[in-house]
Order: C-alpha cells, then structure tokens, then sequence
C-alpha cells in the first residue's frame, strides 16, 4: 500500500508522540505503564504496627489526558484463601479489595474513594473532615480486574471530570492513598503509612506531582417512570431530567428538573417514640454529587448545617411529601478559595424554598470556611436562617483541631428568635500507640437549626476527655493481630447547669488474625435529668444506670459468614433495678458467589420503658419486641441484579405504672389510665435493576408495607407474625433513566 507523501509527516509525528492512554483491562501488559510512578514499599495499617507488607503489593500512577490511571498488582498464590463472590455497587462486605483514594486538590478537605474488589464490584464515596467516609456519591469511572495462579490485579482510570478541581498550570499536585485488604488474614497494607482509624487521614495522604489535564463534560440524564398503586389503584407517570455540566476544570453545575426521588431505594424501618429525631442517609443522586463542599458537621452524632432529607420530605401540611419542583448545585473554585451555592424549590403552597451558600479557604496547614443557609416556609409563615463557620487546623503530623461556630435566626409568624453554639474537637497522636482527645461542645437553648439541618439537640454544654492505647505487637500465637483499648469520661449538662448524665466508657475493638472483628464497650452513667422526654412540660429525674455492647463479625469462610450483637442495660424510673437486653444475629449463606441469603434475627425485652402520654404524664412499660429480616443479593450478572428486603418488626409493651412528675422532676406513682401498646410494622422490597450504560439503569421494583399502632395483647412473636398481613401500600414502579455524555 503507498503512502501519499503529504501524509508521511503527519504519520511520522503521530508515531514519535508519546502514548499517553493507558488500556483499562485489568492487565499490566509490559510496557503500558513505563512512563507511571511506581510504588511499592507498603506497610501494614491493620494491624497498625508499619511492618512490611507480608504479601507483595506494588502500585502505578499515570496522569493521562483522559484521566488518572491507577493499577494495583496484589501478589495472593492460591494457597492463600481467596474471595470470589461477586459484588453489587457500593458493597461493605468483607472480600479482597484494594482501595484508591484520591484528594484531587492535596487541600485536605475533600478526598474520592474508588474501591475495586478482586471479582471487580466496585464502591465509591467521598471523605470529609479528615476520617469521615460517605458512600452516598456514585460516579462514572473505568475499572477492571483479572486473577491468575499469582494473585490479581486491579486498573482503574478516574477522569478529570469526577469533581470540581483548583486550578493548577503544567503539574498539578495531588493527594493519593492506595490500600490493599485481604481477608484470609485480616491484613491491610497502604501507601503511604496513614490510617483512617487515627485522627489524621486526609492530611497524612502522599503528596503526588502529576501532569495537569482538565475535562469538560456536559452530561444529561431524562428519565420516565410509571408507578401501579395496587391499594389505592390508580396509575401514575412521570418524567424528569438531571444536567451535569463541567464546563472547565474549576466549575460543576448540577441541576434537577422534577426529580423523581426515593422509590428505588429502601430506608430500614425504626420505631422511634423518642424526642429525638432519626437520622436517614440519602442515595438521591442530585444531592450526593459533589456535595462534600457543603458539609459542615460538628462533633454531634450526625450533626450538620445542610441536611438535604429535609429537602422532600414530609410536607408542612402534613400531607405525604414535599414534592420538588427544580434544585441547582453549582461549585467550583477561584484560587485557593472554594465555593458551592444550592438552591431547591418544592412546589405549590406547601411547597419550601431551600438556599444554601458555602466558601471555603485554603492554607499550608489548615482552612477556614463559611456556609449559609435559608429556608422560606411560607405555609407555615416561617423563614429559618443559619450561619456556621468551620476552621480546620493541622498545627504538626501529631496534632489536628477542629472548631466549629453556628448560629440561627427563627422568624415564626412575627416572633424572632436567635441562638448559637460552638465546637471544639482536638486530637493528638503520641507515641507507641498512646494517643488522647478532648471535645467541647456548647450548643445555646434557642439554636435550632433543623429547617433545613439536623442536629440531635440544643440547650448542650458536653464535654470529653478519651486516652486510647493501641497494641499491635502481640504475639504470633495470640489470636488476635491487633487490640485498641479506649478510656473516655463524659459530662454533658444543659444551659441551666442541670446535669443530664455524666459517664464512664471503657471499650476495646479488636482485629483477629482470621479476619473477624470484634468490638465492646461499656458505659457507666451517672444519675442525672432527662428533660426532652416531657416535650416542654419540665424534667424528670433518672437514677444512675449502665449499658453494655458487644459485637463480633465474621468474614466469610466456606459457605457462611455472620455477625452477632449483644446488648445488657438498664435504665429507665428503675435504674440498675431492672436490666434489659437485646440479641441480634445475623448469619449469610453463599449460595454461590453470585448468590447470598441473609436472615438477620433481633429480639430483645426493656422491662423499664418510659414513654411520654401527654402533659406532665409518663407511661412505664415493660416492652418485649421482635425486628426480623430476610433478604437476597443475586448478581446475575456485572450489569444485572435483583435483590430482596424484607423487615418486619412485633413490638409489644405491657403498662405496668403511671408517673406524674413534679416541678422538681420526681416521678411520683399515680392512678391515672394508660394503656398497654402494640405495634407492627412491615416493609417489602424486590428490586431489579439492569445497567443500561454507566449511570444509565432500567428498574423494576415491587414494594409493600404497613403500620400498625394499638393496644393489643397479643405477645411480641405474635404480633410479628400478623405484621405480614399489612398492606397499607402495595405498589409496582417502573423507571428508566438514560444518560447521554458530550
């Protein structure tokens, strides 16, 4: 064949450039990936001692214009026990995996996870706040795997496009950890040496220089739906549209148009009569991408500014729920200085208008930060305003300190109120394995930020102190590879200087040199006030009591693993007098590697449960309950899956005393009448689900369930068993969204 001589330049060029893109199969073919970083040298992170890794592990890291490319080659002879099974998105299970962990700006704020198991099922998330792992966020990556008589290997190549990035010129430095986990020993090595388990992660992560590239990326994703309600019968249809776009480096816009929220996923069921509201995590895909850029958390369980549930949610006429119109996401950067706004608009007069503003500034050694947000609720005649700063600092490689301020401001038809709180969270690493953390919390009585976050309560001064001695020289011939045990003391009063407990923890998290887990703990508390339980109407007294756990976890060998929990406490009117439990086991059968049935079985009885009935009024009962679950992972294939949840849960509580409470928090016995209390609650999911193409899925999902709430007498077991009869909903849905890329 000749050749035209115009051409021959050309072809002379293109055979001389350098070749850039690196061929995602799995396979480091020689050659492919000469012109990476290579890195060995990985240490044990579990147990925690930076001994060398026992098995050979050795990595690649190779900056490409159409992404980072990472491979991981894990040396395992088939001597050592291998996991086969196959895994669905976002699996937490305990198999052979290897973790890529990538902060894209080396800020610290923000890190990606990509997690590869050997049979390539894949997980990704986020990391916040140093250690704090969510794995909500799904992103489009390329990823794969193969296994021979010497191990396996993983490749994945993340693109430009995954995340908003600062700007940077020719080389851009990023921020890279890479683990290896395998199970047959419980071992997990990593470069560099950093673990999440210390209070140091993102900041320990390897500073690595690599050719800067930048993508644009507009993504558009329509969907249709169609829903069958088989109660109510009548049908319904809906479509909807979700945009992406990058268009350079520093810049993201996400925004939804009728989204079509929360019927393919499925919360677990709780039975909540406390004064305290259950925290759900949400899997919406509008809200889960790039929203790290509007956490800010305090040291409060599950405590943050920009609690997107709200968003949705139930309706403030009380009528179902929220029913979104449109939101807009858009983040970026400007130099060193980040910043995300958010608005979301539910439709009709019920409806509420969410905003949200965030900036965040970057330093050698920490960053400081700003968010805002502000919700209009016109049915309820109600603007809710907060403000919160967070300031991070990493003063050396032993130390990191976290403070936190927020603030609220309350326009409730015509009335204004005001309050806020701040937070302080150090820890410092010391050596052989000696490390300690204080916490302060103060959180004013007028605070209230749950218009559009969610924190478990105001009206807090809490205080921490904890000393943690990790042991990871243990001997060859103990069964366990690592131990940490942990001493905390606690005090937490309210704004009038009441005391609501003070307590004593002791625990101990172990790793087996089998790959189990173990963890315990024990809590001794002081007496103290409970004043939430009244709603308002005062106080009342709690005697001293204690409350113990335990938990063991198993991987799987041969055909099962399982995981087991125990509970012993007391509490209550009754104090240490009256002790409860709760068992939870929960065993796994592998059918085959492709099929796994769980059945996980809770029981457990509270002879001292306290329950507000009204006014100044409580309620003891002596509760007995059964939570039952079953359910299946078939993955038929890497892009088919059909999966099974089944929750059922018989509570039963016997009345046996009538508590009126004075002004100065006695419950004093009383004649007054309240009845026994039952319930039964089912929930059924079967849910199939087919990748069309990355992101793009077909579901078909059957759901049922029902509530219950009455003065039956029938015992816990039976009340489990007639949970099966409810059918408050029964529905069939049927979505297909589709996303196209340019």
């Amino acid at each position: 064949m000749k050749v035209d001589r115009r051409l021959a330049p050309l072809l002379l060029a293109l055979l001389a450039a350098p070749a850039f893109a690196v061929e995602i199969d799995g396979k480091v073919s020689p050659g492919e990936w000469d012109a990476a970083r290579h890195i060995d040298g990985f240490r044990k992170i579990i147990p925690l001692n930076g001994e060398p890794s026992s098995l050979p592990t050795e990595a690649w890291i190779l900056s490409t214009p159409e992404g980072l490319a990472v491979a991981v080659h894990c040396t395992q002879p088939v001597s050592i026990p291998r996991t086969l099974q196959k895994m669905q998105r976002d699996f937490e299970d305990q198999v052979d995996r290897v973790n890529v962990m990538i902060d894209f700006d080396g800020d610290h704020r923000t890190g990606y996870v990509f997690r590869l198991s050997s049979t390539g099922g894949i997980y990704d998330g986020t990391i916040t706040n140093e250690n704090n792992f969510n794995g909500d966020w799904d992103g489009n990556w390329r990823h794969a795997t193969t296994m021979d008589d010497e191990g396996w290997t993983a490749e994945v190549l993340i693109p430009w496009h995954i995340a908003a990035m600062r700007e940077a010129a020719d080389q851009r430095t990023i921020g890279v950890f890479i683990d290896r986990v395998t199970v047959a020993s419980g071992e997990r090595v990593a470069w560099p040496w950093a673990s999440f388990e210390r209070p140091r992660f993102l900041s320990d992560f390897a500073p690595v220089e690599v050719k800067n590239y930048s993508q644009s990326l507009l993504a558009i994703t329509p969907y249709v739906s169609g829903l069958h309600d088989n109660v109510g019968k009548h049908d319904q249809g809906s479509a909807g549209v979700d945009v992406f776009w990058k268009p350079n480096g520093q810049t993201q816009l996400t925004a939804t148009v009728n989204p079509d929220f929360g019927q393919v996923e499925s919360d677990d069921l709780v039975v909540n009569f406390d004064a305290t509201e259950t925290f759900f995590s949400d899997k919406r895909p509008f809200f889960t991408e790039n929203q790290g850029i509007f956490e800010l958390t305090t040291p409060s369980d599950y405590s943050q500014l920009l609690y997107t549930r709200r968003i949705g949610g139930p309706a403030d006429d009380g009528r179902g729920l929220g029913d979104i119109l449109a939101a807009v996401k858009l983040n970026g950067s400007v130099g060193a200085t980040k910043y995300g706004l958010f608005a979301a608009d539910e439709r009709e007069s019920v409806g509420r208008d969410f905003e949200a503003v965030r900036l965040v500034r970057d330093f050698a050694s920490q960053n400081l930060g700003f968010m805002a947000t502000h919700v209009d609720r016109p049915y309820l005649d109600r603007e809710a305003t907060t403000a919160g700063i967070d300031h991070n600092w990493r003063p050396s490689a032993r130390w990191s300190v976290q403070t936190r301020w927020i603030a609220s401001a309350i326009d409730d038809s015509g009335t204004s109120t005001h309050g806020d709180g701040a937070t302080l969270w150090a820890a410092y690493e010391m050596d052989h394995g000696w490390r300690q953390q204080v916490i302060l919390m103060h959180f004013g009585n007028d605070l209230d930020i749950d218009d559009a976050g969610y924190l478990q309560r105001a009206d807090q001064n809490y205080s921490q102190y904890q000393l943690n001695k990790r042991f990871t020289d243990l001997p060859e011939s103990s069964r366990y590879a690592s131990k940490d045990w942990r001493w905390r003391v606690t005090e937490d009063r309210n704004d009038r200087g009441q005391e609501l407990y003070s307590q004593f923890r002791m625990s101990r998290e172990s790793r087996l040199r089998n790959g189990s887990y173990e963890y315990g703990q024990v809590n001794v508390n002081s007496a103290g006030i409970d004043d939430l339980i009244l709603r308002g109407n005062g106080y009342v007294n709690v005697p001293a009591n204690f409350n113990s756990y335990f938990d063991y976890q198993r991987p799987r060998i041969g055909n099962w693993s399982y995981e087991a929990e125990l509970n012993v406490d007391s509490g209550g009117l009754s104090g240490n007098r009256k002790i409860g439990y709760t068992l939870d086991i929960e065993p796994r059968y592998y059918v085959s590697d492709a099929f796994n049935v769980s059945v996980d079985f809770r029981g457990g009885r509270n002879p001292d449960w306290v329950l507000w009935k009204g006014d100044n009024l409580l309620g003891s009962y002596d509760q007995r309950f059964f939570d039952f679950r079953v359910g299946f992972n078939w993955t038929i294939t890497s892009r088919h899956e059909l999966r099974l949840k089944l929750q059922a849960i018989g509570l039963n509580a016997k009345a046996w005393q009538a508590y009126r409470v004075d002004a100065a928090g006695r419950a004093l016995e009383t004649d007054d009448a309240i009845d026994d209390l039952s319930v039964r609650n089912l929930g059924v999911q079967l849910r199939y689900r087919y990748e069309v193409a990355p992101l793009s899925y077909l579901y078909v999902v059957y759901g049922r369930g029902g509530y219950r709430q009455d003065d039956s007498r029938d015992g816990a077991g039976g009340l489990l068993g007639d949970s099966f009869s409810l059918r408050d909903d029964e529905q069939l849905l049927v979505k297909f969204s589709y996303r196209f890329e340019h």
